[in-house]
Order: C-alpha cells, then structure tokens, then sequence
C-alpha cells in the first residue's frame, strides 16, 4: 500500500475565480451576484452559470461590514417537537421565501436561560430582524431586545406588553370562549389537565381566562394535573386514567394542547366511555395530524400559519424600507372553536 500525498487544503472561492471563469470584470461580477446596476442578461447569465459551476458562495459576513446586518431573521420557538411550531415555520418560510431573507432558527426549550443564550449567539450575527415565541423574557433578553436596533416581532401571545411588534391570539380570550362553549353544552363538573403554568405562559393565561368564566357560573375545577415534558399521547393516557380514577364523577376534560387530548380520547375509546355523552372532551391547537383519529377531538385553532406569515411580512417590510425597530404593530387573530366529536351540545 502506498502512501498518497495529503492534498493542499483548498482556499476559499473568491470574485477573482468567478471573474476568470466567466471572462467579466470583478466588478460586473459583485454587480451580478448583489442584483444591483445595469448588467446585459447575457452577462448576468454568463456569471451566474460562472459562479454555480464553481460552487461559489458570497461572503455576506464581509458584505455586512458595512451595512452592519445580514440577510438572516432570527427565529426563537420554545419547542420543535411540539407540533405548533413546524407550522409557524411553515409561515414565515412561505413569506420569506420571496424575500432576499434567510430564516434561522434557535430553540429555548421553554428555559429563560436558554433564550438568553440563543439570543445573545443570534444578535452577535447582526440579523435583520428577530421573531421570537411569547411576551414573557428574562430582563436580559428584554435588554438585549430592546437595544438590537432591528425590527422584533413577539409571537403567538398579545396578552401582554410588547416590546416591539406582536402578533398572536389572546389566551385569556381563548380560554373565556372555550369555557363558555363547555358550559353552554352543559357540563359542569371539569378536570383541566395541562403543562407546568410557570414554564408554559400562554397555557397559563387560558388556564386564567377559563377558570375566570367557570367562577362567574358559580363553577369550580373539580381536578386539575400538570406535568413537565412534550405533548405526548401517552401523557395523555396517564393523566387522563389518574384523573378519572380520583374523580369518577367528571363530565368534561378539558387539556392543555391537543397531544395528550388525544391521549386521553384514545384511552376512554379503549375503556368504553361514552364520548361525549358521559365525558366530554376539548383539547387545543387544532393539530390537523389528529384527523385521522375515530373521533374529532374538539379544539380551537390557535391560527399558527397566520401568525408566521404576518410575523414574517412586519419583517420584510421593515428590512425593504430599511426601517430597524419601533413600528409597534400589534396584530390580534380570533381562534375558532371546533366542536368536533367531543364537545356535546344541548
């Protein structure tokens, strides 16, 4: 066996390399591959076939020393198992895409402290503009919100106050019109089963709106379990047979999220419980991958796609006008609650 000379380590493609190949000045080149002047198609496709050949890429990094920003929007979601977040994606993808800007996204997994790690790593890029879940931060992250300079749009939640831009469904509201819709059926006697409120802000403000409502209709929660991890269905199956077991006498189970509201109808399904005859049943979120269920879980549709879209057009409108923060737009989405096969009515 014979020894091969290690190869030289390849230098980085530069406007020089492209040039040669394409026979055009470096200066028509920067031209072309930052769409800016007054270049022939023949040029334009001369250099870019040049440029794809070669596998050259642009250095943005030494483009955004002078204009001190890149084409990157920062996108923080708490969570990519949760199946909410894909879709907001999805969202922003669909208008971005159009755009010259490129999502990159980081997860917190509902930590404060992670997000003040995945902030401070992202706004050290100089991005043009950051989408960020919820409107509760640490104060560092606030600080550092507030002093980046560039558009930031909060998401998912308006019950609160934004330090820029918002875009979401009020939970508070969201929970009222679930808990008037379950009394209006006619259950009374209600478990609530969800995450950790202190790690899960929008859950914990419907969790506030719909006990609200209950309490004006001289209604009490009868049970109530919290849990720390994904939305599972297992999780689902677990609270909902401890649940029940302490509280035979319940009518309504009202969940959190969709996951382990589908857990929980699968469990009942398998013990034989009349749904929603003897035990009505509501989740939130409106997953579509639970359509294919035996029964429609009733839900509420927490309006994901939209939020990502309109987050995304407060971003490329600001960045296109070259306005940095403090547009303050504030855009509040009405759910719809879809009663499925779960939620009985009178």
């Amino acid at each position: 066996m014979t020894d091969q000379a290690p190869s030289p380590p390849r230098r980085p493609l530069t406007l020089r390399d492209v040039s040669e190949a394409s026979g055009v000045s470096e200066m028509t080149v920067s031209r072309v591959l930052r769409n800016r002047g007054d270049v022939s198609e023949a040029t334009r496709e001369k250099v870019l076939h040049a440029a794809k050949s070669l596998g050259y890429v642009p250095n943005k990094i030494a483009g955004a020393l002078a204009s001190q920003r890149v084409n990157l929007v920062a996108v923080i979601i708490p969570s990519l198992s949760n199946m909410v977040f894909p879709e907001v994606m999805t969202g922003i993808s669909e208008v971005l895409d159009e755009t010259p800007l490129q999502p990159v996204v980081g997860v917190t997994n509902y930590r404060p402290e992670r997000e003040e790690k995945v902030l401070y790593e992202m706004l050290s890029w100089r991005p043009s503009g950051v989408i960020i879940a919820g409107l509760e931060h640490s104060e560092a992250s606030k600080a550092m919100l507030k002093a980046a300079g560039i558009p930031v749009v909060e998401i998912m939640d308006t019950d609160g106050q934004a330090i820029d831009a918002t875009v979401g469904i009020s939970h508070r509201r969201a929970g009222r019109k679930m808990a008037k819709a379950i009394l209006k059926a006619g259950y009374r006697n209600i478990g609530f089963l969800g995450t950790k409120m202190p790690l899960d802000h929008r859950a914990r403000k419907r969790f506030e709106g719909f006990t609200e409502v209950l309490a004006k209709e001289g209604v009490e929660i009868m049970d109530q379990e919290f849990y720390e991890g994904g939305s599972a269905l297992a999780k689902g199956r677990e609270m909902t047979a401890a649940m029940l077991t302490r509280n035979p006498e319940l009518d309504f189970l009202y969940y959190s999220n969709d996951m382990i509201g589908a857990g929980g109808l699968l469990y009942c399904l398998e013990k034989g419980i009349d749904v929603p005859g003897q035990l009505g049943l509501a989740g939130f979120n409106g997953v579509e991958l639970l359509d294919g269920l035996p029964r429609k879980l009733a839900t509420m549709d927490a309006c994901r796609s939209e939020i990502g879209r309109a987050a995304a057009r407060i971003i490329a409108t600001r960045a296109e006008t070259e306005e940095s923060s403090g547009g303050g737009e504030r855009i509040e989405l009405s759910p719809k609650i879809e009663p499925g096969d779960t939620l009985k009515r009178r």
